[in-house]
């Protein structure tokens, strides 16, 4: 009560007075102006999503009617949505008066240390875009690519899942299967099965050569254009070695692969041909021991 009494007695100066009632209004008006700008940058962030999502949408329809890959459209459609949003992002924080400035070179500082962090990903990641670009193989397709055999599952964005003959699943980096060669099986009609048979000596080659030419013919699967091919391909000390080289299908490789191998195997052995068998012939002279 005292107290009170004693500061109503105090002198009040009137230009302190109107010193709090400016500060008080500048408050007033900048908490009015940030609310502004606040329900403006909502209203901005709102707006420039729906864009996005639109444009991008209206980007990957133009792109699907094109035809273009639905992979690569996906890497397209994704890079974009966050490169958009960090510009939307940037155009906000200036909107609010903020030095955007240094905020684009913090950005690409993070960008550089990133890329350095992640070189080996963001390298799969280009090599996947170009594999889809330039389309060396395809999902199905048979291949030899980064030290892999097989059939080819899965062309993902960073990585490329084959399927090996003996079933196993694996996984290779899209930057090692495109910096290495690729061999596409699947890409022409037909293949060419390489195999070699041995002769002995004694046999007539162009009987064995006329022999398997007919019984290749029989073999299901074997396409007649081009014919098979039964050649010598060398010599060596059991005899001459033939070439026998019949065509088919990507799809019948293995099933015409073994059937081959039997037909030379019955074939020969009909024909009653001899065991190849290597001959030597050893010189020596017999010497006296000198007395």
């Amino acid at each position: 009560m005292l107290l009170g009494l004693f500061f109503s007695q105090l002198p009040i100066d009137e230009i302190q007075v109107e010193r709090v009632n400016v500060f008080l209004q500048t408050i007033k008006e900048q908490l009015a102006n940030f609310g502004i700008k606040l329900v403006g940058a909502i209203a901005l962030w709102i707006i420039g999503q729906w864009l996005i999502n639109k444009g991008v949408k209206l980007l990957s329809r133009v792109l699907k009617r094109q035809q273009i890959d639905l992979t690569l459209i996906s890497y397209l459609t994704n890079f974009l949505i966050v490169a958009l949003k960090i510009v939307l992002v940037v155009a906000i924080l200036g909107y609010f008066g903020i030095e955007t400035t240094s905020f684009a070179a913090l950005l690409a500082a993070a960008g550089i240390a990133i890329g350095a962090a992640w070189g080996g990903l963001l390298a799969n990641f280009a090599a996947g875009v170009f594999l889809i670009i330039f389309t060396p193989f395809a999902v199905g397709d048979f291949i030899s690519a980064g030290g892999v055999t097989g059939t080819v599952e899965e062309i993902g964005l960073f990585v490329t899942t084959i399927n090996t003959p003996d079933n196993v699943k694996t996984v290779v980096g899209n930057n090692k299967i495109f910096s290495d060669n690729i061999q596409n099986y699947s890409a022409n009609p037909y293949r060419r099965v390489d195999l070699v048979a041995q002769l002995n000596h004694s046999v007539n080659h162009q009987e064995a050569i006329a022999l398997l030419k007919d019984k290749l013919s029989q073999i299901p699967n074997v396409i007649t254009e081009p014919q098979p091919d039964v050649e010598i391909l060398e010599f060596n000390f059991a005899g001459p070695v033939l070439a026998v080289r019949p065509y088919c299908s990507n799809d019948n490789y293995w099933q015409v692969y073994f059937d081959t191998n039997k037909v030379i195997r019955e074939t020969f052995g009909e024909a009653g041909y001899p065991v190849p068998e290597h001959h030597y012939v050893v010189n020596g002279a017999i010497t006296k021991p000198s007395s």
